[in-house]
């Protein structure tokens, strides 16, 4: 058996794929940055747009900040809604997440990436601060050769019908139960 047998089929112009992680557990946006670091691996460009978290320094950033100019990362969101130092009105939320879903979808129309990943857009359905209409959008406009993943919990049932490898995230424990806070490098 030669290399040539073991590699996998790959088609000449490679229609791209639909990867949704969603819920409760850890691990969303760690295991789509994993495709991106593979993506960037293989030269292709990556688009990141972020519609939640917004103030908080996290590792990932700056890990990022590395992977220019290949990874173009915007974060768009303006922080947590209506929780821990959330002190903006509900509106400056719902400006900021249909900013961000307008600019992804003009950035992605571009065809300048092989890979976009909208980190927490289904978190700012759940919050409403988009529809599951403007997900299908997302959906209808990505180019086909572009490849798209989507976090975060709640994912709704016909946003999963759509997607082409779907994982969901299950917690079974968690540190912060023993009293334990998150840990950087580690958690965030």
């Amino acid at each position: 058996m030669t290399d040539k047998d073991t590699q996998p089929i790959e088609r000449e112009t490679p229609e791209g794929l639909v990867l949704i992680n969603t819920g409760d557990g850890k691990g969303k946006t760690t295991a789509a940055l994993g495709t991106v670091l593979r993506a960037v691996g293989y030269g292709h460009h990556v688009l990141i747009v972020q519609f939640i978290k917004g103030s908080w320094t996290y590792g990932e950033m700056k890990s990022i900040k590395r992977l220019e100019p290949e990874v173009e990362f915007h974060r768009m969101g303006k922080g947590f809604v209506g929780i821990i130092d959330d002190n903006l009105p509900r509106e400056a939320h719902e400006q900021a997440a249909k900013e961000a879903l307008e600019f992804a979808i003009e950035k992605m129309k571009s065809g300048d990436y092989q890979l976009v990943l909208l980190d927490e857009i289904f978190v700012a359905v759940m919050l409403n601060l988009l529809t599951v209409a403007d997900l299908h959008r997302v959906l209808d406009e990505r180019p086909k050769q572009t490849s798209l993943i989507l976090t975060g919990r709640g994912a709704p049932a016909e946003i999963l019908e759509r997607g082409d490898t779907v994982t969901e995230m299950k917690e079974i424990k968690h540190a912060y139960q023993r009293g334990i806070l998150a840990q950087r490098g580690v958690d965030y």
